[in-house]
């Protein structure tokens, strides 16, 4: 039988060799998990693997796959290209995974770096992935940032802007392809402002300190505290002069911004004496309350708070927070949209963990009582096995991360489910 449920047949398990090339099994048909466990692919959870997506194979793992005549799940650890290694796909921004790639992992002895592997098939020619777009955004399309376009513009701006934030963000739009820096550049869309060395929390999945080499950061973190001057300069530049502008403190290769919140807050009020277009955004982990408190009164426009989970056990598993608790998150959310700002929730889905009835339910009692507007279903980047380990063990039913959000519109019809910030001033 076939293993989606559908008109179509499931596509074929897609594995890697030793060298890394991708191969399609004439036999066995593309299987999904959720956690550790095998979850029902259904052709709704299906999506072409778009153009400037990424594939990975994963070292030690053997894919496994699911016989169509028994529906079976069987592991392919050997072919006739020799060893055989489970495929995974790291999809465009805006898609939402919703299993985790079929493999054995349990004699894997290293730890992936920080992407969100997603399960992946072959069929009618091209390449499937368990996945459903969540937001359609041209602003954040990879089609739109060529660096034939991006090493002009900034030979431009640097014409009127100079010093360490700019560079520093040069090299965050060059080196990590990072777009909101290029956006900075292209003066356009939303652009970052980093400005946090520090951090009160030890995430797992940390993108710019890791505290080994077992998984090296993805990004650089800001070693420097850039200047009021400079971050209003650089604000006030973006927002005059660019459609549906955001300036964004925040950012991946930074700390946690109220770590800096006085310098924060002089920022955004040097910049709206200068002007009062565009918006003004804070990407937080929404540790402190106060500090949001005194931000939010300087001219904040929105928020953009971070959290894997709405069961304290499962945020402090992956926060590991310092000096705070789940308790002040929560208060963050619910006094930014007491206080008038766009209030959204960065929700870091993981299939087999996010989707689990217990935590649907307190997603919901969360969102109803704080008023959040936005929920972000950001893919969380980590390696699979390193997150499962390190979350408490709970045996709640999984929904599926597709009807999980489902849910969350039957519920909250006025919710907004996204991918990217909102501009929410011209």
């Amino acid at each position: 039988m076939a293993p989606t449920k559908g008109d179509k047949e499931a596509p074929f398990l897609l594995y890697a060799d030793d060298r890394g090339r991708l191969l399609e099994h004439p036999f066995l048909r593309m299987a999904g998990f959720s956690g550790y466990e095998p979850f029902p692919l259904e052709e709704a959870d299906l999506v072409p693997v778009p153009e400037y997506s990424k594939m990975f194979f994963l070292p030690g793992c053997p894919p496994v796959g699911v016989d169509p005549d028994t529906g079976r799940y069987e592991i392919l650890e050997e072919a006739r290209v020799g060893r055989c290694y489970a495929v995974a796909a790291f999809l465009e921004p805006g898609i939402v995974r919703t299993h985790l790639p079929a493999s054995d992992c349990r004699d894997k002895d290293t730890v992936l770096p920080t992407w969100a592997y997603t399960a992946v098939g072959f069929r009618d020619g091209a390449c499937w992935a368990a996945g459903f777009r969540v937001e359609e955004n041209p602003r954040w399309d990879p089609r739109n940032y060529d660096d034939r376009e991006l090493i002009p513009a900034m030979e431009t701006y640097r014409l009127d802007h100079d010093g360490p934030l700019v560079e520093h963000l040069a090299h965050c739009a060059t080196s990590n392809h990072c777009f909101a820096a290029k956006n900075l550049f292209l003066r356009r869309w939303e652009a970052p402002l980093p400005v946090s060395r520090a951090c009160n929390a030890a995430c797992l999945g940390c993108l710019s300190l890791q505290p080994d080499a077992g998984c090296e950061a993805s990004h650089q973190r800001i070693s420097f505290k850039p200047s009021v001057e400079e971050i209003a300069s650089l604000a006030v530049d973006h927002l005059e002069a660019s459609p549906r502008a955001i300036v964004s403190f925040g950012q991946g290769c930074e700390g946690e911004p109220l770590t800096e919140h006085e310098l924060i807050a002089e920022s955004i009020r040097r910049i709206r004496k200068r002007t009062d277009r565009g918006t003004i955004n804070l990407n937080t982990n929404g540790s402190m309350p106060d500090r949001v408190r005194e931000i939010a009164k300087s001219g904040l426009d929105s928020i953009r708070i971070s959290m894997n989970s709405a069961r304290p056990a499962f945020y402090r598993a992956y926060y590991n927070p310092q000096g705070y608790d789940f308790d002040d998150v929560i208060e963050s959310v619910r006094m930014s949209h007491e206080m008038g700002l766009y209030t959204m929730i960065n929700y870091l889905v993981f299939p087999g963990v996010s989707d689990q009835e217990a935590e649907v339910e307190a997603l919901k009692e969360m969102i109803a009582g704080t008023g959040a507007q936005f929920l972000h279903l950001k893919n969380l980047c980590i390696d699979s096995q390193l997150y499962l380990e390190s979350m408490p063990q709970d045996h709640s039913p999984v929904l599926g991360v597709r009807r999980m959000a489902s849910e969350l519109t039957r519920v909250f019809p006025d919710l907004s489910l996204g991918y990217f910030n909102q501009a929410v001033r011209d």
